[in-house]
Order: C-alpha cells, then sequence, then structure tokens
C-alpha cells in the first residue's frame, strides 16, 4: 500500500496519533487556580471536602494569607455546622480570618483578613459561623 504523503500506511495509525494527541491535551488541562502544593496536601491528610474558588485563590496569594492545617480543619467544621442549619451562603470567621462560602457547593468564594474586614459589612449572606 502507499504512504499517504510518507505518513501513515493504515487508519489505525490517524487513529492513533489523533488520539494520543487528545490524550496529551486533556492531561495538561488547568486546575482552576488550584496549587500543586494544594492539591498534594489534601490527597495527603485525606480528601479535603472544601474547594477554593479561583477568585478565593487569587486573593489568599494577593493577600499573603496561608492557612495552617488547624485552621483549615476549622474552617471544614464551620462549612459543615452551617449546612447543618441550612444556611446556603454563610460568613464564617476563623481567627483575623473571614470566608464567604457557598455552602451547598463547599466552595470558598472569597477570603479575607482582619486588614480588609474593617468596614464590618458582609453582603449577600444568610447565616455566619463564628469557629
Amino acid at each position: 500500500m502507499n504512504n499517504i504523503a510518507n505518513q501513515f500506511t493504515t487508519i489505525e495509525q490517524v487513529t492513533d496519533q489523533y488520539l494520543r494527541q487528545n490524550n496529551i491535551q486533556n492531561s495538561s488541562a488547568s486546575t482552576d487556580g488550584v496549587s500543586f502544593e494544594e492539591i498534594l496536601s489534601d490527597k495527603i491528610t485525606g480528601e479535603s471536602e472544601l474547594k477554593f474558588s479561583k477568585h478565593a485563590s487569587m486573593r489568599l496569594d494577593s493577600r499573603n494569607i496561608a492557612l495552617t492545617p488547624n485552621q483549615n480543619m476549622r474552617l471544614e467544621n464551620g462549612v459543615k455546622q452551617a449546612s447543618e442549619k441550612g444556611i446556603k451562603e454563610s460568613l464564617v470567621l476563623v481567627d483575623s480570618l473571614a470566608f464567604i462560602v457557598n455552602v451547598p457547593n463547599k466552595t470558598v468564594v472569597t477570603a479575607m483578613d482582619q486588614k480588609e474586614t474593617n468596614s464590618n459589612i458582609f453582603t449577600n449572606i444568610d447565616g455566619a459561623v463564628i469557629m
């Protein structure tokens, strides 16, 4: 059989090449702002149910906020308590940090430290949990 432009001799070769390209592209997909360190930490310590939105991750980075494992555990417990009370959008206060959390999706929407919470005004929430 003649090679088509000296590239392929069978349909299987064509299919394999295109499937391999799609697999490579899919495997390099973005993780929506979640760092490798966060993913690794979650895998080591057990699956974290709590997710951080891209916006919240950017806020944590730009404000140099780093959660300790204890603070992260308390944040997760606060979200669990908010869920048990039927809260949909919650303010969760952990030490001097404030988090707005979409409780049904278990997603932190934004994060602030004490400097940004000076106005003491939080909107679009239907409950608060102080840990």
